[in-house]
């Protein structure tokens, strides 16, 4: 493989990156700046709501590394009207985002209504398969639900955001065409499964996240994450597999572009 030459940052990219997010409204410029210089030369900001469609729009139109994914999170559900999906084919008509998402189901949260959270998830996975897109999956406590309708309804694909299941799903995950979304909650030295899974699948199936401006990293505690941190993270991910950083971000990088078809 090659190297990256001597003193040149590695080239990283975000899967996952919630840019647009009030969160970065004070400094948003300094710090897609900061990402940019720590090697974060491509985010994908995936929406949550119709919404937010023209917030991530915006981010995407001033930033020329970030790029956009249009979906109906699971745990906004209470915003969406079934005529929001005739909305999102119609955003992925204006600008044609490189996956449909964040898109998902969420059985953490207790008072979220299933059936209306699946409906939406079918539904969206129908439209990525119409657009021959992957999809961004939102998937907390929920990972054997969404691989049974991901085998009914067959995608390109797609990547498992914040990945925290068994290694018989990621298994799973990974023959339907899916890489897992690693990012700072692994990081933490009790997260025990985590930190197992990081070193035990293979690299190829791996992909890197900051999910900004949250799960951040051990060395950030309960603050805000940002991109500029996934350096850090594949340096954490390589250590625990006793590689270098380069290997780590030229694989991490080459999974991101052929998931996303990215040149």
């Amino acid at each position: 493989m090659t190297k990256t030459a001597p003193n040149a940052v590695p080239f990283f990219i975000d899967t996952h990156c919630h840019l647009d997010a009030a969160e970065f409204d004070a400094d948003r410029d300094a710090e897609y700046a900061r990402a940019v210089a720590a090697g974060v030369g491509i985010q994908v900001v995936p929406a949550v709501s119709r919404d937010n469609f023209a917030a991530v729009a915006a981010t995407c139109e001033r930033y020329p590394g970030c790029l956009p994914a249009w979906g109906l999170h699971p745990m906004v559900i209470d915003v969406h009207r079934p005529e929001h999906l005739a909305d999102l084919r119609a955003q992925i008509e204006a600008q044609r985002p490189v996956a449909v998402g964040e898109i998902g189901l969420d059985l953490f949260v207790r008072d979220l209504d299933y059936d209306t959270q699946e409906f939406f998830y079918v539904e969206q996975l129908k439209i990525a398969n119409e657009y021959d897109l992957p999809v961004l999956l939102h998937c907390r406590k929920a990972n054997d639900q969404l691989l049974k309708h991901l085998r009914r309804i067959g995608v390109r694909g797609g990547i498992a955001h914040a990945f925290n299941g068994s290694p018989q799903q990621a298994d799973e995950f990974i023959k339907l065409g899916f890489k897992l979304g690693f990012g700072g909650a692994f990081t933490w030295p009790r997260a025990n499964n985590l930190r197992r899974l990081a070193v035990d699948l293979p690299l190829e199936a791996i992909v890197l996240e900051t999910d900004s401006p949250d799960i951040p990293p051990v060395w950030i505690g309960r603050g805000r994450n940002a991109p500029g941190e996934l350096p850090r993270i594949a340096q954490t991910l390589a250590e625990l597999r006793g590689l270098d950083i380069d290997t780590v971000a030229q694989a991490t990088t080459r999974n991101a572009r052929e998931l996303l078809r990215l040149a």
